[in-house]
């Protein structure tokens, strides 16, 4: 075993890599490998258990936010004590098996050895954590010891919602959460490709869950099946975790055109297939055989291109409006900032040609079908607050085929829902469900967390806005009185 004190100093970071591409594009099942418990080990010892763990967020704004205990976390997975190394992970994060395969490490980004070489491997060992926990059959239902009283009705089976019945049921109250898909886990189940987050972890969790006294119903619509005066009347508090589901749009000529859609329907049709789950063929979005252009360059957008590219695209490209990002950290955001860098993912490398600094100007096709785009070059200039605005390029105007155009260019509000209509809950001036402190709603009683009120971001901040909303609905409960 290498000495600890010097790992940093000894041994190089280590990423588990792909499946070979050639194999993984025939299938939608996990790319990424795993170390090995040697591999992890070594990794573990390059930690530098520092006196301040930017790493964790304990101590900033920047870091885990779920504050993963991952100096004390590493420690023991070096000394091979794995269910020590669990307990610990679990005082933090409610679901590392989900953050562990599609989180982007905002840890690693804060980690004080990426200062002088790579960061420490986190969500690999954070991974390995809880996977060896279900291996090893560490992780067994943990019902409360004590059940209260009040009851919870959560609307969303997304990661706010998951998190905020978690921990509400640890507490002992009885949760009831309610979604209107077929099953559960919003985003996790209809939004992630399997070759990111396989749908088994979801139901493995799902299934822990529910042997630990949550009831899910599905299938059910609040505002339509179920009113808010049927929870109101059977729930102590309720807490809504629709998600963001209004996608931001692309208004220009020819947008009415057919094969144009938001990215989103087509990745979660996708999910629906491999789930089995009947899609109608009215409505089926498919790439296979065509020309694909996604328009958007964020994780969603690289979500599309590897599906694209299992559907059998005939050609995937992908345009961004914003300029190509560095190769290596900006200046711009120094550590222990999340870094401006170019990022690719194994969906990129599977086949897709990238550009930058591309604005769409219009649609064009024939027969009321989408055959091109009409794009332009577009360069980034200083405004006079000190933003910066895309400005065309005179002259740099070209044309792109496209038989299927995905618009994944992030979300624009949390769209219609007849429960905050019907109540008429009070919205922010983005759109979102405005809160207090406690994530309370303008309805005493109601609460919100994740996108819906912060707006879109990353499944590991969701996470935290539930368990802070589940936080809040504890406080509440007690100062009425009922807890």
């Amino acid at each position: 075993m290498r000495d600890r004190e010097n790992g940093f100093i000894e041994i190089d970071r280590r990423d588990p890599g792909y499946r070979p591409k050639d194999q993984r594009v025939r299938d939608c099942r996990a790319v990424e490998l795993r170390l090995t418990d040697g591999e992890l080990v070594e990794q573990s010892a390059r930690c530098m258990d520092c006196g301040i763990p930017f790493c964790q967020g304990a101590r900033s704004a920047v870091g885990c936010p779920v504050k993963n205990l991952i100096p004390e976390f590493n420690d023991q997975v070096y000394h091979d004590q794995w269910r020590q190394a669990l307990e610990l992970l679990l005082a933090g994060g409610c679901f590392p098996e989900f953050t562990g395969r599609i989180c982007p490490a905002p840890c690693e980004a804060s980690c004080v050895c990426g200062l002088y070489k790579a960061p420490v491997a986190i969500r690999q060992i954070e991974l390995a954590i809880i996977e060896k926990g279900f291996e090893r059959g560490y992780m067994q239902p943990r019902p409360p010891a004590k059940r209260r009283e009040e009851k919870i009705a959560i609307v969303g089976s997304g990661p706010a919602g998951l998190a905020a019945a978690h921990t509400l049921n640890r507490s002992g109250f009885r949760v009831t959460v309610y979604e209107n898909a077929a099953h559960p886990g919003g985003i996790l189940r209809y939004g992630v490709p399997d070759f990111k987050l396989e749908k088994w972890v979801i139901e493995r969790r799902i299934g822990l869950m529910e042997a630990e006294g949550i009831v899910f119903e599905t299938g059910v619509e609040v505002g339509a099946d179920i009113s808010y005066r049927f929870l109101k009347k059977r729930f102590d508090a309720i807490l809504l975790t629709g998600g963001a589901r209004r996608p931001r749009n692309l208004e220009v000529e020819g947008r009415e055109l057919e094969g144009i859609h938001f990215a989103m329907p087509f990745l979660t049709q996708h999910n629906m297939r491999i789930g089995g789950e009947a899609v109608k063929a009215e409505a089926a979005i498919l790439a296979g055989g065509k020309d694909v252009v996604v328009i958007g360059g964020g994780d969603t957008g690289s979500d599309c291109v590897g599906t694209s590219i299992r559907q059998g695209a005939r050609s995937v490209t992908q345009l961004e409006i914003l300029p190509e990002p560095p190769p290596l950290r900006s200046e711009e955001t120094p550590w222990p900032l999340w870094p401006d860098q170019r990022r690719d993912s194994s969906s990129h490398a599977e086949g897709c040609m990238r550009r930058w600094s591309v604005q769409t100007k219009a649609f064009r096709g024939t027969d009321g079908k989408v055959k091109e785009l009409c794009c332009t070059d577009v360069e980034w200039v200083a405004t006079k607050d000190g933003a910066k605005s895309p400005r065309e390029i005179e002259g740099s105007g070209f044309s792109v085929k496209a038989d299927l155009v995905l618009l994944s260019m992030g979300f624009a509000g949390p769209g219609r829902n007849r429960l905050v209509e019907e109540r008429g809950l009070a919205l922010d001036e983005r759109g979102f469900v405005r809160r207090d402190a406690d994530n309370m709603t303008s309805e005493p009683g109601v609460f919100v967390a994740g996108d819906m009120s912060r707006g879109a971001s990353l499944v590991v901040h969701a996470i935290q806005d539930g368990k802070q909303a589940a936080a809040g609905i504890g406080r509440y409960l007690a100062a009425r009185g009922d807890a």
